[in-house]
């Protein structure tokens, strides 16, 4: 079935013996379950996991192709949902490949905070993670992730409070972001 996201947090994951990777995150308004609609595969290798108590309203699948069969509005906008989510997968896939970890920190930092945290003012993320999260988030360790923010710290692109990250230098991350990606950026 599909869940709509009513409130808290949830975090979409794939575990692979003992390596999680985080996949996405979910908040109010967001769907979890969408991936399962499929033709072929009847076994839905991603999980997803409340960080916070968390509200969701179940559908099941049936009657939820039923209704895209009868609202083209609803079908249309999943369309758009799933290009978005593609495209977004793909610019992940890119950059776990081409650039090096900082680098991949900073556009996941800058994504998290478009996601979470614009409302935001003072650059808070508006998500609070754990290092083991936010490392399988941006596919590397713990260890290198606690590392790459000492890093943006000491370069005073971030500041930390506890699980909490705010970005100082919204500039500098996206420079770091988009380095050793060439014009690659369709």
């Amino acid at each position: 079935g599909i869940y709509f996201v009513q409130s808290g947090l949830v975090k979409v994951h794939r575990n692979l013996g003992d390596k999680e990777t985080i996949v996405r995150f979910a908040k109010k308004g967001d769907i979890v379950g969408h991936r399962g609609i499929s033709t072929e595969q009847t076994v839905y290798p991603i999980s997803a996991t409340t960080l916070d108590v968390t509200q969701l309203c179940f559908v099941e699948l049936p009657f939820f192709l039923s209704t895209l069969r009868i609202n083209p509005e609803l079908s249309y906008r999943l369309m758009l949902f799933f290009a978005d989510e593609l495209h977004l997968s793909e610019q992940k896939m890119t950059n776990l490949t081409q650039l090096p970890v900082k680098n991949r920190l900073a556009w996941s930092l800058l994504l998290l905070y478009r996601i979470f945290g614009e409302e935001n003012m003072d650059g808070y993320i508006g998500l609070t993670l754990s290092k083991k999260d936010l490392s399988s988030y941006v596919g590397t360790t713990y260890e290198t992730v606690y590392r790459m923010l000492g890093e943006l710290i000491d370069l005073e692109a971030i500041a930390m409070d506890k699980k909490n990250i705010f970005i100082k230098n919204f500039q500098l991350l996206h420079d770091l972001s988009e380095e050793n990606m060439g014009s690659e950026t369709a």
